[in-house]
């Protein structure tokens, strides 16, 4: 079995999933392949087979943090260096995520942000507790076609509606695609406050994105 397959496979499989054979399989497969070709060819096609899996009710939360745990501890130690001294893999476009001002919870804001990176996206984590001014600032700092907020507080999600009116004071709304989501949050109360989308879950807000991007950007996913 090629080797790429062989890394997909054991990423996809993950009650057995050893590490260590991970770890010695994508350094053989370093050797012989550039680092664009083993995150497009092997650990991207895994994350959305895992989500396929997610979707379908075989994966679950537990698995879902594991699989991007896995993912960011492989792509960090052995591909982030070499993807950056190659030629940039292209990517889907910027987006600028964090958890919304007030709201300490890291979790699901964390998850997204993993498998954005793994679909192919620039992502810029502003990690918890972010104000709306944070949010626009570097939005418009980075050039971030997408603002992907994250609550998982009654009290915190209103705050969510501060971005959306920040942006609209500033006349640069239309710029960007603005997707909220978290335990509490619905489809209805993203509409009230103005949001392009709102992400059920993770892998529900990731295609989202993917969608929309291409909707308005032309950006082919």
């Amino acid at each position: 079995m090629e080797i790429l397959e062989k890394i997909r496979k054991l990423m996809v499989n993950l009650e057995d999933l050893d590490m260590e054979e991970l770890e010695k399989l994508i350094e053989k497969a370093l050797e012989k392949h550039s680092a664009t070709e083993v995150l497009e060819k092997a650990l991207r096609p895994s994350m959305a087979e895992i989500g396929k899996k997610f979707e379908r009710g075989e994966y679950f939360l537990a698995e879902l943090v594991f699989a991007a745990d896995i993912f960011k501890e492989v792509f960090n130690k052995y591909l982030r260096d070499k993807l950056a001294s190659e030629k940039k893999a292209e990517t889907l476009g910027k987006v600028v995520i964090g958890t919304i001002e007030g709201d300490v919870h890291d979790i699901g804001k964390t998850i997204v942000a993993t498998l954005l990176e793994a679909a192919g996206f620039e992502v810029i984590d502003l990690g918890v507790d972010v104000p709306a001014e944070k949010f626009v600032e570097e939005a418009e700092k980075h050039g971030a076609q997408v603002i992907a907020i994250s609550a998982l507080l009654t009290t915190t999600m209103l705050n969510m509606g501060k971005v959306i009116k920040l942006l609209e004071e500033k006349g640069v709304r239309d710029k960007y695609i603005v997707i909220v989501g978290g335990a509490p949050v619905t489809e209805e109360f993203a509409k009230k406050i103005g949001a392009n989308a709102y992400g059920k879950d993770a892998y529900d807000g990731v295609a989202k994105v993917k969608k929309l991007v291409y909707e308005k950007f032309g950006i082919k996913v």
